[in-house]
């Protein structure tokens, strides 16, 4: 659908209110504005709205191209369509088209991310056969850098264009655009727009949020920098204050019109509990350990930058919460016990397992509940957290009740274990193989007739709930 007329109005009085010189010759198409016509669309009278694409590249270049109808070297551009959801849009598509270059290879600028740098009126006059009677043309022209890297190869529509220059802001062949990039203050420095964080707790965990993928942070006025962005964004959508962030790289990301975003990447160490934060934006707060980023549903360069960064920060030291002095190491006489946690899920008599690979450590080739081991985290944490790694259900703590404690020894001289079941009352998503390496299949298993073989103290726990038990023993010396 074309662009709607509240978000042109917010451009052209954003843009009057720093250029207020410029109102008399934007009258028109504010009283097209004001009559609640659609100035976007080609055959509205007596102008409309074009919109431009001026491409900068990393010598202060902007690209022009010689247009057959009208003998003229202009920045590429043309009318709004149907399909164009904002006018930026129009700009990305109209270079496309005109010379090849896609929305991947631009980059916005600081400076004029939000609106257009010069919004000319041009005369039209009326087509040679009459249809088309003289309007004018108020060009919105949006400002897009080459993005680093790139190197577009140009594939002009020969049918429209005869070819294409790069040309320095003082042979800009228009004067109102010449004008305002002269005046601009652009150089060759790409500037960073908005801000990403990596915390970690500095032993090898990473705090992931399941939020929407590759949105970074944005500023906003109140913001002096880009530390004042990722600072505000972290307190309001988890209550996070992170003592000790830093700059740790600039990136860039694909926004929502297919350019690259730069982005500042900023980094910081914290221990606490993630299930105890308010979480405003998002459905899920979780430690990650690195080998597990392959089989989560993120963006490839997001799982690059966490790599890269994993790599070059390895683990000191065991896991811990903040606020705390390390291990004190366990009472004398006391040896410390593993706690696992299990989904107990059950739907219409049957319950949820997963078949383990075949190749897994435990439980290879065996039917098991969906299950982890816990880290410095609750135990309701870690099943949370389990549950959306290994079958991308989501699941809230609330709705989880403790059914079942199997305290068991697997075989002389292992670890004992705690482990503790479960049960959803609540839960969204369908079972999927997040972990294929781990978990070949997800089944729903009549209860009262469990699959063979299944790990023998998940049948006991199952066995257990259903006869209303609370715990069980098993692999302990009599």
């Amino acid at each position: 659908m074309p662009p709607s007329l509240l978000p042109v109005r917010a451009l052209v009085s954003a843009y009057l209110d720093r250029h207020p010189g410029e109102r008399r010759a934007l009258a028109g198409l504010l009283a097209a504005l004001d009559a609640e016509s659609d100035p976007t669309d080609r055959s509205t009278l007596p102008g409309h709205i074009t919109c431009g694409a001026v491409v900068i590249d990393r010598e202060l270049r902007v690209l022009h191209i010689g247009h057959r109808a009208s003998g003229l070297l202009l920045t590429p551009g043309g009318h709004v369509e149907a399909a164009d959801g904002t006018l930026s849009a129009t700009a990305l598509r109209e270079v496309e088209e005109e010379t090849g270059i896609p929305p991947g290879a631009l980059s916005v600028t600081s400076a004029f991310r939000d609106g257009p740098i010069d919004i000319d009126v041009h005369r039209v006059d009326a087509g040679p056969d009459g249809g088309e009677p003289a309007h004018h043309h108020y060009d919105f022209r949006f400002v897009f850098r080459l993005a680093a890297g790139a190197v577009p190869e140009l594939v002009l529509r020969t049918e429209e264009v005869t070819g294409a220059v790069w040309l320095p802001f003082d042979e800009v062949t228009s004067p109102t655009l010449r004008a305002k990039l002269m005046s601009s203050g652009l150089d060759g420095t790409i500037t960073p727009l908005d801000a990403s964080a990596i915390i970690h707790d500095g032993r090898g965990r990473y705090l992931l949020h399941l939020r929407d993928a590759n949105k970074p942070w944005i500023r906003e006025p109140q913001d002096g920098t880009l530390g004042d962005t990722i600072r505000r964004e972290l307190r309001e959508e988890a209550g996070l204050t992170v003592e000790d962030l830093r700059p740790y790289a600039a990136e860039e990301v694909t926004g929502t019109d297919g350019t690259r975003v730069p982005i500042q990447v900023f980094t910081g160490r914290w221990r606490g509990d993630p299930s105890a934060l308010p979480l405003t934006e998002g459905v899920l707060l979780a430690w990650i350990h690195p080998e597990k980023f392959p089989f989560l549903t993120m963006p490839p360069s997001t799982r690059e930058l966490l790599e890269r960064h994993a790599a070059e920060h390895p683990p000191g030291g065991s896991a811990g919460t903040s606020g705390g002095s390390g291990s004190a190491g366990a009472p004398s006489g006391t040896v410390p016990h593993v706690v696992g946690v299990h989904l107990y899920l059950e739907r219409g008599g049957q319950v949820l397992l997963g078949l383990r690979h075949p190749d897994s450590a435990y439980g290879g080739g065996s039917w098991h509940a969906l299950a982890g081991h816990c880290e410095a985290e609750s135990a309701t944490a870690c099943l949370v957290r389990e549950a959306n790694e290994e079958a991308g259900l989501v699941i809230d703590p609330g709705d989880l009740e403790l059914v079942h404690t199997v305290h068991l020894v697997d075989r002389p001289g292992e670890p004992p274990r705690i482990q503790l079941f479960f049960r959803a009352r609540h839960w969204e998503g369908t079972p999927e193989l997040r972990e294929p390496h781990a978990c070949v299949a997800w089944r729903w298993w009549s209860a009262q007739d469990l699959p063979s073989p299944i790990v023998p103290y998940t049948r006991a726990a199952i066995e257990g709930i259903r006869a209303g038990r609370p715990y069980t023993e098993t692999g302990w010396p009599r």
